[in-house]
C-alpha cells in the first residue's frame, strides 16, 4: 500500500505534502471542540444501501458506478486525522474507515488531462478540489466514524474526508465523483468561499 500511494503521489503531484503543517496542530483561528458539531444543507437523505450508488466518471479510462457491495469490496483503508471546520472549530484524532481516494483512482485510471475533481452529493451539494489534493495519502471515502457505521447526521452512508483542507471540501452523502481537466466551482465556492481551503493560511474566502 505504501508503494502504491508513493507511485500515485509522484504521478500527480511530484511530492508528498507533510502530515503536519505546523508544530502546533491547531490551525490559526481555530478552537478545539470535544464534540462533533453537525453542519449540512438541512437535507439528510435516507439512502437504502441496496439503492446506493457511487458514480466515478469524467476524464478517466474506466468509468465505473459502484454498488454498496462493490464499493466495500475495494481495499479497506483506515486513517486517524484532525478535522477543521471553516466555522472555526477543530476536532483532533478522528478515526475514519472506508476506501482511499487513490484506490478509486487506480480503478478508474484518470487521464493525463485530469487536474480537478468535482464531488456531488445525494442532497444536491457539490464541492471541488484539485486532483493533487484528492491524491493526498489521507483522503478517503469514509463509511465508518469512530469504529461505527457512518450515521446520516455525519453524512452516511458514505462521505468524503480530506483532512488537510477545511471540512466543507469533504462532501457528505457522496453520490458522484467526476475527474475533469477544467475546474468547476461547487456550492460554497460560487458563494464566495475559497477554492483551495487551506486551514493553515486561514484560506476561508476567495
Amino acid at each position: 500500500m505504501v508503494e502504491r500511494k508513493e507511485r500515485w503521489a509522484r504521478k500527480f503531484s511530484g511530492k508528498a505534502r507533510p502530515a503536519v503543517r505546523s508544530a502546533d496542530r491547531l490551525p490559526p483561528g481555530q478552537h478545539l471542540t470535544p464534540g462533533f458539531p453537525v453542519l449540512d444543507l438541512g437535507i439528510r437523505p435516507e439512502i437504502p444501501l441496496a439503492q446506493w450508488r457511487l458514480e466515478v466518471s469524467g476524464a478517466v479510462e474506466h468509468p465505473k458506478t459502484f454498488t454498496w457491495e462493490e464499493f466495500n469490496a475495494a481495499t479497506p483503508f483506515e486513517d486517524v486525522s484532525d478535522f477543521h471546520c471553516v466555522t472555526t472549530w477543530s476536532k483532533f484524532d478522528v478515526h475514519w474507515r472506508g476506501v482511499a481516494f487513490f484506490s478509486l483512482a487506480e480503478i478508474v485510471q484518470p487521464k493525463p488531462e485530469a487536474r480537478h475533481v468535482l464531488f456531488t452529493s445525494y442532497d444536491g451539494y457539490t464541492t471541488n478540489v484539485r486532483l493533487d489534493d484528492g491524491m493526498d495519502d489521507d483522503v478517503l471515502i469514509a463509511t465508518h466514524y469512530d469504529h461505527q457505521p457512518l450515521t446520516r447526521e455525519h453524512g452516511g452512508p458514505a462521505r468524503v474526508i480530506i483532512p488537510k483542507l477545511y471540512a466543507w471540501k469533504g462532501a457528505k452523502f457522496i453520490r458522484a465523483i467526476e475527474f475533469a481537466a477544467e475546474d468547476r466551482l461547487g456550492f460554497w465556492e460560487v458563494r464566495g468561499y475559497s477554492n483551495t481551503a487551506d486551514p493553515w493560511t486561514e484560506d476561508r474566502f476567495s
